[in-house]
């Protein structure tokens, strides 16, 4: 049985440290793919001393964090980065594996466009320097689910540089204030997926599905301008959002379309970062942001306690609340980068660079896709605010709901309620009651139409206020 690991538990008024006697796992986490297990042994728990630790202390004693992240996500495209084998969510295991997925001898890549003017689209709206020539390269790293033995990835020239990516966040007893914040881009990079490893632990075997090896991803580096989960998440939503509008990524990351990594250190203001530890293959917000706050907690205590932080992988065990070793670093892995032999150098053009003569069929240029670009998320809030008086926080919300902004415009075309009164209606009663009915938008009984023409009435005051909530 693998050592006790140290989890946070709720004791009825405050959160305790306890130890975890946690059953076999098997195998880590590659550096973008998902890993699940089967039935795990129960886990015992013993009681141990309180944290003191959980708000940094001032002074001599005080503490900062550091959180950077790496976020996969899965590009929109019908085939593979490299091969023409459909991609689908949830079809059966292995029904979707080319030769070249399978890594039969012989094969060989070929690049698909399509992935290539994702990259670009999504660079160009994260203010990104475009590299006009990118390299591949093979990252090596030895699991089942990886059958080529290394991963296609750009480690030395990738597609995009030097972003950043705005966000607000909600601050105030009420969380009514908006504070901007930034958070630079270090890359966007282009890279095959790995496929998935299934752990049967009552059968002690391991099963494989090959379905999403080599899926298209692009892999977004932000650097640790972030100091908390809250921060991390909120950052990770407006990218989702970005990237839907963009639609370059469904980044649906209930379907492991959106994945996350989190790098975090603490150490006190003033002297050099500490030892970081990394969280893998975080697939919800909510979780991003419990187990960063955590880490940096258990960091802290464990710091403050005469413990060292361990250059480690960790999980995040969203049971118990608490993060827990995957492997440790110490020794840091030397994944063998070499150049991509059977992959040219990627060119891009823009107008002014395009050769005389050249098929524009037969190029990618710049300038063009990004004449194609949508309007995005923060200028379409921007809009809100100055359109209808709206208030940051509601122009926020009506963007983060999928499909909450074009029912809010289509109410908006049919009713002759003020603006405030139908984004109060919308946004609470209408809202409250998805939310109660556990509904999405796109699944609402109450159509744009059948709103808008209760407002008349409340307008007109055929019907008060209290019997209109009656009917929604």
């Amino acid at each position: 049985m693998a050592a006790p690991v140290l989890c946070r538990l709720w004791s009825g008024r405050r959160w305790a440290l306890a130890y975890i006697n946690r059953g076999s796992r098997h195998g880590a986490g590659t550096p973008t793919g998902s890993r699940s297990s089967g039935k795990r042994e129960q886990s015992s728990v013993v009681q141990q001393p309180l944290i003191t630790a959980e708000k940094p202390r001032k002074g001599e004693h005080e503490w900062a964090a550091v959180v950077g992240l790496e976020i996969h996500a899965q590009i929109s495209s019908n085939s593979k980065l490299f091969s023409g084998s459909q991609v689908h969510f949830a079809a059966p295991p292995n029904s979707l594996v080319s030769f070249f997925d399978a890594s039969l001898p012989g094969t060989l890549p070929v690049l698909n466009r399509r992935c290539v003017e994702a990259a670009v689209m999504t660079g160009l709206a994260l203010n990104c320097r475009i590299n006009k020539k990118s390299l591949f390269d093979r990252k090596h790293y030895f699991y089942a689910d990886l059958p080529a033995g290394y991963q296609i990835t750009q480690q030395r020239l990738p597609i995009a540089v030097n972003g950043s990516l705005a966000y607000s966040v909600f601050v105030g007893k009420k969380r009514s204030q908006v504070i901007n914040k930034t958070v630079r881009i270090k890359q966007i990079q282009l890279e095959q997926d790995s496929g998935k490893s299934l752990h049967d632990d009552l059968r002690s075997q391991t099963l494989i599905d090959l379905n999403r090896a080599g899926v298209g991803l692009l892999e977004v580096v932000l650097e640790p301008d972030m100091s908390c989960g809250e921060d991390a998440a909120t950052a990770v939503r407006e990218l989702q959002l970005i990237l839907q509008t963009l639609g370059t990524s469904q980044a649906n990351m209930a379907e492991g379309q959106l994945r996350v990594d989190a790098n975090i250190s603490v150490h006190h203001p003033g002297e050099p970062l500490g030892v970081r530890t990394e969280v893998k293959n975080l697939n919800s917000a909510r979780f991003l942001a419990k187990a960063i706050d955590y880490e940096i907690q258990r960091q802290i205590s464990e710091l403050e306690n005469g413990g060292e932080i361990l250059n480690e992988t960790r999980s995040f065990d969203y049971k118990l609340g608490c993060t827990v070793p995957m492997r440790d670093k110490e020794g840091k892995q030397d994944y063998r980068f070499i150049p991509e032999p059977n992959l040219p150098p990627l060119l891009l053009y823009d107008s002014a660079s395009l050769p005389a003569g050249t098929d524009p069929q037969q190029v990618i240029n710049i300038d063009r896709i990004r004449e194609r670009l949508p309007e995005l998320p923060s200028v379409t809030r921007d809009k809100l605010i100055q359109q209808y008086g709206m208030l940051p926080e509601h122009s926020l919300t009506l963007l983060n709901e999928v499909g909450l902004l074009e029912f809010f415009q289509n109410v908006i075309k049919e009713t002759r309620a003020e603006p405030k009164k139908v984004t109060s209606w919308v946004l609470n009663t209408f809202l409250g009651f998805l939310k109660q009915q556990n509904l999405a938008v796109s699944e609402s009984p109450v159509t744009p139409s059948a709103l808008a023409e209760l407002l008349n009435l409340l307008d007109r005051k055929t019907i008060s206020s209290s019997a209109a909530k009656q009917h929604v």
